[in-house]
């Protein structure tokens, strides 16, 4: 496989003339509010979607028509030092999307305790960066549209953009994904070069990026599978690899809880790296929004989540606090040696996490079209179990017959919400056999409430109203009005209940904080490939994003289009920048030795 290293970018087009205000004519594009994942439109449209690509993904798979694309292997190699950005699951809100693109457009990024880091070479773009499904208007108004305005245009040399695709960019087959970034054109002031869904980017001072697109967490495809083994032939003894994937499989694996994803993962250094010689010396990947470091017990081997990128932020409060990797049941023949992780890093902190876990209690009120959800559900049951209590009465059939046929519609509302629940509890849970049992009570709960309204509703019908009152016209409104408001909101208030208790069984962990899409606590990770060889780790956060903005019509071609209309945006660190030293030839092989072993240093933290 004949794989070039440069394709010329195509040209960029005339630059759009800088907005006077924030609206859609003057930007070219809409600035979205954060997605209400549990709204009832976002958990229908995503759901099918998600659903359709489970099914058809196998039988459509976009990974192995790229093999008529062309291969490249991107060189960026030829400097003595490269800054390089990582940013993921960025395509939500408008806010926190933007107030991070400003921060990775900046020509230096100013913290407290390190001195001021330049503006990147290369952004890396880990996956979902559009929410909540792919569409070529979605990537506009999500990503494009915020990361122009953020820069557009650059000054000097054009920083090169590449981008991974995850689970949000595969719910349309990867089509719109392709047409955004493997076409080679301009992302504003970034420069794509990339025409697959995966890459390889050679770096200075021996280091390698390589990302591999695994597509729900599945096989590696054979164009893919191709490209990488002509990457391998350019990998030395003693290069190191920062191998970045759709999802932090490493958390689950390593906990004992799930290795199919992992088990992709240990392929691919079989096959690629290791036979080169070459160490994965750094995993990182995005999926789940947080910060989360693992270190190698004894080493410096790093697994990452930062998935910080303008998504709802992610729990950390459950994350476990050691890995096992590769897991015991790994399918992979001849897997690496097990080696142990520790959770050296988390952001939020767990104390953190709990405190704005309890906040799914103001579900209602935060999402206002969950509020709607419940109480139509309610409104639905409530009639149904009504139906039955009266025609109980009424039918006048014979024994269970008569039971039986006055029961029926709550019957099949209860078996529907009883299947809703168990697929509920099973859309992040941490085993099949609980999450059904949770699924259960937690329908279980919903159907008591609904009857107990309806006994309500019967006793005010009965004894309530005085006379010359219809009783019929009140039992109506109170049906009606009274369900979906009242009964409504104390149902959201219950899946708020539940969400929190079966959290602590790391049931719905995802949905306790989706359910509140909390924009602040954002965050990317910029590296350093210094002149020595050593690679710096700078994991940025910003606490708060901006929510207010204002046009500089007037500022030069390359500054922002936006600025904060209001505090400026302060950036910090995580934690200290970690530091991984250069690998080097073993003593032996310095003395001449025909081995392939290489020393690794351990991990340093630099406090500059």
């Amino acid at each position: 496989m004949s794989v070039p290293e440069r394709v010329p970018p195509v040209q960029e087009p005339e630059l759009r003339p800088r907005p006077r205000d924030c609206s859609e004519e003057e930007l070219g594009f809409v600035p979205r509010s954060a997605a209400r994942w549990l709204a009832p439109r976002v958990l229908v449209g995503t759901g099918i979607k998600s659903l359709l690509a489970a099914i058809f993904g196998a039988y459509a798979d976009k990974r192995e028509l790229q093999g008529g694309l062309p291969a490249i292997i991107h060189s960026h190699a030829t400097g003595e030092e490269i800054w390089l950005d990582y940013v993921a699951d960025l395509g939500d809100g408008f806010d926190a999307t933007y107030s991070v693109a400003s921060l990775l457009a900046a020509p230096e990024l100013v913290m407290t305790g390190v001195r001021p880091l330049p503006r990147a070479q290369v952004l890396v773009m880990g996956g979902d960066q559009v929410y909540p499904s792919a569409s070529t208007r979605a990537y506009e108004d999500r990503a494009k549209g915020p990361y122009r305005a953020a820069l557009p245009r650059a000054d000097g040399r054009t920083p090169s953009l590449f981008a991974l695709p995850g689970n949000h960019d595969w719910y349309d087959g990867l089509t719109a994904f392709l047409r955004v970034f493997g076409q080679r054109r301009p992302f504003g002031g970034w420069a794509t070069e990339q025409t697959r869904s995966y890459f390889a980017i050679e770096l200075p001072k021996r280091w390698w990026l390589l990302a591999i697109d695994t597509q729900f967490d599945d096989y590696v495809d054979g164009p893919q599978l191709e490209y990488f083994r002509a990457v391998s032939k350019k990998l030395r003894d003693g290069d190191s690899v920062i191998l970045a994937t759709s999802t932090p499989a490493w958390v689950k694996a390593g906990s004992g809880r799930d290795d199919k994803g992992y088990d992709t993962f240990e392929f691919v250094m079989r096959e690629i790296v290791t036979p080169s010689g070459a160490v994965v010396r750094v995993m990182v990947s995005g999926d789940k929004h947080h910060y989360a470091r693992y270190v190698e017990r004894g080493g410096d081997g790093q697994r990452i989540t930062c998935g910080l990128g303008g998504a709802y932020l992610a729990a950390t409060h459950e994350l476990p606090h050691r890995l096992d990797l590769p897991p015991r049941r790994s399918r992979v023949r001849n897997p690496s040696p097990q080696t142990t992780f520790d959770l050296a890093e988390e952001y939020p902190s767990r104390a953190a996490s709990r405190a704005m876990a309890a906040g799914i209690f103001r579900l209602p009120w935060r999402n206002p079209g969950f509020w709607a959800l419940t109480g139509t559900l309610q409104t639905i049951m409530t009639l149904a179990v009504l139906f039955g209590i009266v025609a109980d009465d009424r039918l006048g059939l014979p024994g269970a017959f008569g039971v039986a046929a006055a029961w029926a519609p709550a019957a099949i509302v209860s078996v529907l919400l009883v299947l809703g629940g168990m697929a509920f509890a099973g859309l992040d849970s941490a085993g099949a056999k609980l999450s059904a049992a949770v699924g259960v009570l937690h329908a279980a709960a919903h159907l008591a409430l609904s009857v107990c309204w309806g006994l309500v509703v019967i006793w005010m019908y009965r004894t309530v109203w005085p006379a010359g009152f219809d009783p019929e016209l009140a039992t109506l409104i109170v049906v009606f009005v009274g369900t979906p408001l009242l009964i409504g909101f104390l149902d959201a208030e219950l899946v708020a209940i539940y969400l929190m208790l079966a959290s602590k069984l790391d049931i719905n962990l995802n949905e306790v904080m989706a359910g509140q899409s909390i924009e602040d606590h954002k965050g990317f990770m910029r590296m350093h490939v210094g002149a020595d060889g050593s690679l710096t780790i700078y994991p940025v956060k910003l606490p708060t994003v901006s929510r207010a903005w204002r046009a500089v019509p007037d500022g030069a071609p390359d500054t922002p289009w936006l600025v904060p209309d209001g505090p400026a945006l302060e950036p910090e660190l995580i934690e200290a920048p970690i530091r991984l030293e250069g690998l080097v030839p073993s003593v032996s092989t310095q003395a001449g030795a025909a081995t392939g072993t290489t020393v690794r240093t351990s991990v340093q933290r630099l406090d500059e």
